[in-house]
């Protein structure tokens, strides 16, 4: 027990943390900010009791995001297309709900899982144009996403816009066609479905030989195509499962308050790219993921109660998520660079 303590604090997660924190007090002190109480506004106003239902609504989506992204990531793969599978994914939930002629709790679960098929198709389509056409899944993912974008915000502006609204969302969902919510607070049952997500990913990565290899082909892809994983056929699964959670994202977002789909209210919060940041922090790792979640979601609520409490801008917040991984960057790669260099001598003294 008190070894993985003591390797949980020399961790390069936690020094990187760490420093974050020090270096934006430090910004806060040559601004002339009390950094005390700029950090106890961030705590207060997200853990707080008025603020803790606003970060468990942002860090479903957060988590929800980056689960997405950690999983092909474990494999060494980069998702970036993640808004066009999430947005994709909540206008096709919101047609479901809108023209399902079901009642409104098998519309719900309908709508979710034409959300997730939505997502899973579309990054689909990404992996098989690196497979077939060559085209870098990076590359693919990323342009595929415009489109996507493009085409959920033409259903939100004039087929399915709201009449009489000068706001670019679709009409309302039918009554009933709603994820259920805790209490009075936003938070839904989406944020169950995301946990529940995370545990799969968890045993599928800690106790089954699909998990193991999926971690062998992220750590030496050649190897692992040596001990006979067919690289392409594990480049479409991973991201079919990407594609369907950050569709099940984008459709727990429209059966969610305000029960419609919004343009621009899935992808300006930026929900896929805080999640690449948290699965890249704890290097797609599942409980890594779900911490590095929540502790942006943290940051992110925060940051409003800090800016309303203190008059010191939001942007430090993303000031300290980029300290942390410019610092978690640092740790990871110096290490590498000193052993090389040490090998390189040896080599010499020989």
């Amino acid at each position: 027990m008190n070894n993985r303590i003591s390797g949980a604090l020399r961790s390069p997660i936690t020094f990187s943390v760490l420093a974050g924190v020090l270096i934006g007090a430090l910004f806060l002190v040559g601004t002339g900010a009390d950094p005390i109480a700029a950090y106890e506004a961030v705590l207060t106003g997200s853990l707080g009791a008025d603020g803790i239902g606003s970060t468990l609504t942002t860090g479903t989506s957060v988590l929800g995001m980056a689960l997405a992204l950690a999983i092909p990531l474990r494999a060494g793969l980069i998702n970036l297309g993640g808004d066009g599978q999430m947005v994709l994914g909540g206008i096709t939930a919101a047609v479901t709900g809108l023209y399902s002629p079901l009642p409104a709790p098998l519309t719900v679960v309908l709508a979710l899982l034409a959300g997730m098929a939505a997502g899973a198709a579309y990054a689909t389509l990404a992996a098989l144009c690196e497979n077939h056409l060559g085209v870098p899944l990076l590359v693919s993912s990323l342009l595929l996403s415009y489109p996507a974008v493009s085409l959920a915000s033409y259903l939100a502006r004039y087929p399915l816009k709201e009449p009489g609204s000068s706001l670019p969302q679709t009409r309302a969902l039918p009554d009933g066609v709603a994820l259920p919510a805790f209490g009075d607070s936003t938070v839904t049952f989406g944020l169950v479905l995301v946990v529940l997500v995370a545990a799969a990913y968890w045993f599928t990565d800690k106790r089954t030989a699909v998990g193991y290899e999926i971690r062998m082909t992220g750590l030496n892809a050649r190897f692992s195509a040596y001990a006979g994983v067919e690289r392409r056929g594990l480049t479409l699964k991973l991201m079919s499962v990407s594609g369907a959670i950050a569709g099940l994202v984008g459709a727990i977002g429209v059966l969610s308050f305000p029960y419609r789909f919004v343009d621009g209210s899935l992808t300006a919060p930026g929900y896929t790219w805080t999640g690449l940041t948290a699965a890249l922090l704890a290097a797609a790792a599942p409980l890594g993921t779900v911490i590095a979640s929540f502790f942006f979601a943290v940051l992110a609520v925060g940051g409003l109660a800090m800016e309303r409490t203190t008059e010191v801008p939001r942007e430090l917040t993303q000031v300290l998520q980029a300290i942390v991984i410019v610092f978690l960057a640092a740790r990871l790669t110096f290490p590498r660079f000193t052993r090389r260099k040490v090998e390189v001598k040896a080599k010499e003294a020989v």
